[in-house]
């Protein structure tokens, strides 16, 4: 893969064909960023919004009060989160003229956008421009983590958070052992901003650690044992300030981490344990508790959710840096960087597979590795034209069609899915229409914002009021704290559905399918995610198709 960066012919059509590429990136991002700006509203709320939305208060409240107010350092368990995303959401809203939750899907956006210009920014520092392209391209066009920018305030934050810090991490490796104050810079901020999001930011440690040892060891080969600590040492203590930063940026963010040492390790053993009271979910056709997921529960969702040529190229990344490893004339600093890449898109797969902790909600809680699972994709595609440029010139158009065409089946699923691009099942799955009855497609439960605006507007065009001295009573199967913000202060949201007007469930396999007149429908390729029924009248004794936990 080293020949990535050195092969390329310098000449003027191959410094312009660097160019495009760049530019083509530029207008990515860019178009990236105005379809988001356009859509950002069409998100609804998760299950989790609101608490953050309270968590963020806490902890603005906690800094005006000169910590005299300390309720944010013992709310429900976010304490043993960063709040940073949610502090800077709510001070947003304090600026720009948009309700609290458009603010936070607009940050949402803008975090996402960023995360994608950090990625492209490393798979180009990596692999040259055309990587960077390709890395690009297959992560703005990756459902998953598109959709998740949008509206997961943990994961797609710490996602771009990890992105930074391996972007330090590869800086750190090309300019061992002399690093510029920008690279320690980077370095910090990186550690800082995703230790504060989730201490499971502290993996990237274990990448560094690893990803070195060839680093490492041509050190020894060629500067001998005691020059080789030298060097080490040196890189140590020129870092100490990018990281003192980085630890002021995780208190600032996450103040609960720094009340004492070893808060960030208590953290760590809280979250190795399930921490709530167990519940099941649909895997593969059956339901099962989340604290007994089986080992294939992450490498299946992954294989079924990514688009096929992101997987198809991260294998052949994968392959590419194990050859890599055991060549002789690869680099050390070379193997390093791969290394780290490869550690950083896998190992915590690896791990969570061998150790079987509780898994839910689907991948939502990996989605840190996608990056750079594209910036291997990126490498690998980088390389395959670069050897058909010298072997088999005539057959780059072709790879270049099938790369485009393997973009253009996310890219269609993302438009059919809108808003629920995070739910996107790839054609190995059979796209959502098989995935339905198979896993849990809508389990932030999205679809309650457009099924709630679709009963407004029904009842404004029936011209129906409310029963006189009362609100109309809608019984919620689903978050009932989005249902409430999204139909706003005419409605009362409960669980009650005896006495109920209409019955607003999500298309998930624990509510009930009624029978009743269904007053609004929110169907994406033939899929129900949402339904409202008219009960009026009706005797319903429960929402849900199985007990409650």
């Amino acid at each position: 893969m080293s020949s990535i960066t050195t092969s390329a012919i310098e000449t003027p059509a191959r410094r312009s064909l660097e160019r495009t590429c760049d530019e083509l990136a530029i207008i990515v991002l860019g178009a990236v960023a105005l379809v988001a700006s356009l859509t950002f509203r069409d998100y609804g709320l998760g299950w989790d919004d609101y608490t953050h939305a309270e968590y963020a208060d806490l902890l603005l409240r906690m800094y005006g009060s000169g910590f005299r107010d300390t309720g944010a350092l013992s709310f429900a368990n976010l304490y043993m989160y960063g709040g940073g995303f949610d502090m800077a959401a709510a001070l947003l809203h304090k600026v720009i003229p948009l309700e609290l939750f458009e603010t936070r899907r607009l940050l949402g956006a803008v975090v996402g956008v960023i995360g994608l210009a950090v990625t492209w920014r490393l798979g180009r520092r990596v692999g040259g421009p055309l990587a960077g392209l390709a890395t690009l391209l297959l992560l703005a066009l990756c459902p998953t983590f598109y959709g998740h920018m949008f509206m997961n305030p943990k994961d797609a934050p710490f996602a771009v958070a990890m992105v930074i810090l391996i972007l330090g991490l590869v800086r750190l490796a090309e300019e061992y052992p002399q690093p510029s104050p920008r690279t320690i810079l980077i370095v910090g901020f990186g550690a800082g901003l995703s230790i504060g999001c989730r201490v499971l930011g502290g993996l990237a440690l274990v990448y560094a650690v690893a990803g070195f040892v060839p680093l490492l060891l041509e050190e020894y080969r060629t500067q001998g044992a005691r020059e080789a600590a030298h060097r080490f040492a040196h890189v140590v203590y020129v870092l100490l300030p990018g990281l003192a930063f980085g630890y002021l940026l995780m208190g600032l963010i996450w103040p609960w981490s720094i009340m004492e040492p070893g808060h960030p390790f208590e953290a760590l053993t809280y979250f190795s344990h399930f921490f709530e009271k167990p519940w099941k979910e649909m895997f593969d056709g059956a339901l099962v508790s989340v604290p007994d997921m089986p080992w294939s529960y992450l490498p299946t969702l992954f294989a079924l959710q990514l688009p096929e040529v992101l997987l198809a190229l991260l294998v052949a990344g994968v392959i590419g840096t194990l050859m890599s490893l055991s060549r002789p004339d690869v680099p050390g600093r070379r193997k390093t960087v791969l290394l780290m890449l490869t550690l950083a898109a896998t190992l915590p797969l690896l791990i969570a597979m061998v150790k079987r902790p509780a898994l839910y909600n689907g991948i939502r809680h990996f989605i840190f590795v996608i990056p750079p699972m594209t910036v291997l994709a990126g490498l690998a595609f980088a390389r395959g034209m670069d050897r058909l440029r010298e072997n088999r010139r005539s057959w780059q158009p072709v790879a270049l069609a099938v790369f485009a065409f393997g973009l253009l089946l996310p890219l269609g699923e993302m438009i059919r899915l809108h808003p629920y691009q995070y739910t996107h099942f790839n054609h190995i799955a059979g796209t959502v229409r098989a995935a339905d009855d198979l896993f849990m497609l809508d389990y932030w439960g999205l679809a309650l914002k457009q099924a709630s605006d679709g009963l407004r507007e029904e009842l404004t065009e029936r011209q129906e009021a409310p029963p006189h001295g009362r609100k109309w009573k809608v019984a919620v199967c689903g978050p009932q704290r989005p249902a409430q913000v999204a139909l706003g202060p005419d409605f009362t949201i409960g669980w009650d559905s005896h006495s109920a007007d209409f019955a607003m469930t999500l298309g998930e396999f624990y509510c009930k399918g009624l029978t009743a007149p269904v007053l609004v429908e929110i169907k994406r390729d033939d899929v129900v995610f949402a339904r409202v029924y008219d009960i009026r009248g009706r005797s319903i004794s429960s929402l849900l198709s199985i007990p409650a936990p």
